[in-house]
């Protein structure tokens, strides 16, 4: 059956378009893609960090005039977005954006959880935010979020395990948003075959074609630990995940047996 067809935003010039996750997940290249297409108006950074902001007073709703700041003027004709990738973790991000924009259109793209989690601890490190070795991080760290309010900002910081429950992140936004307005994509794909991921986008946004062969891959760069993954910490997470990869996948109809594999 065709996907159905999303209504227009009627909004104006709110922001159409959303990363909902995952971070670490190839969201930086989706952002590359994105604002080098000429139906696109990208924001004046890659991450807004607007609807996931615990400062603001949202009693006082989404602080219109800053989101409009965070664009070029005269983009009218194009469609805004916001490539921040814990939408579809944090807990009210979705709900504040379906307030905002209730026709915004969401993309996902998701990646092995082990080697997001690696990717993510390994940022942290290089920020000089974790201390833990990754085996540490993902096992007796995991109480550093437990003990804390539920927005807390270790929540944000050190959830490696916690941001792989993939299944629980869509449930969450089937909830809030149609399915027409969700695209599910995966990172290995993007990097296989990326004019056909590429044609997935521009049919889903409703804009033309990206030029083919472009082959662009973009990564925010962090200095590599010599740790990696044991047998032990990949047989670890991926029971903890198990469960929630194959409702991930009955949800998104994307493979998560490949991630399964031992390593």
């Amino acid at each position: 059956m065709p996907a159905e067809r999303l209504r227009p935003v009627a909004l104006h010039r709110r922001i159409a378009v959303f990363f909902a996750g995952v971070q670490k997940g190839g969201t930086t290249t989706l952002h590359e893609y994105l604002r080098g297409h000429p139906a696109m108006s990208p924001p004046h950074v890659k991450e807004l960090h607007h609807f996931d902001d615990e400062a603001r007073n949202w009693a006082n709703g989404a602080d219109l005039a800053r989101l409009e700041a965070a664009f070029t003027g005269g983009d009218a004709g194009r469609l805004r977005y916001d490539a921040t990738p814990i939408h579809g973790f944090w807990p009210p991000a979705l709900l504040r954006i379906r307030a905002y924009n209730p026709a915004a259109r969401l993309v996902w793209i998701f990646r092995d959880p082990v080697a997001r989690a690696f990717s993510h601890w390994r940022m942290e490190r290089a920020r000089g935010e974790e201390t833990l070795s990754f085996a540490q991080a993902i096992r007796e760290g995991r109480a550093r979020i437990a003990h804390e309010p539920p927005l807390a900002r270790p929540l944000r910081v050190h959830s490696y395990v916690e941001r792989g429950f993939y299944g629980q992140q869509v449930a969450n936004g089937l909830a809030l948003f149609p399915r027409a307005q969700h695209l599910f994509l995966t990172s290995e794909e993007l990097d296989a075959n990326p004019d056909a991921t590429l044609a997935r986008l521009a049919a889903f946004l409703d804009i033309a074609p990206f030029a083919p062969g472009q082959g662009l891959r973009a990564h925010v760069g962090v200095p590599m630990p010599e740790e990696a993954p044991s047998p032990a910490d990949r047989a670890l997470l991926l029971g903890l995940w198990r469960q929630d990869l194959a409702r991930f996948s009955a949800l998104t109809g994307l493979c998560s047996a490949r991630w399964l594999a031992p390593g």
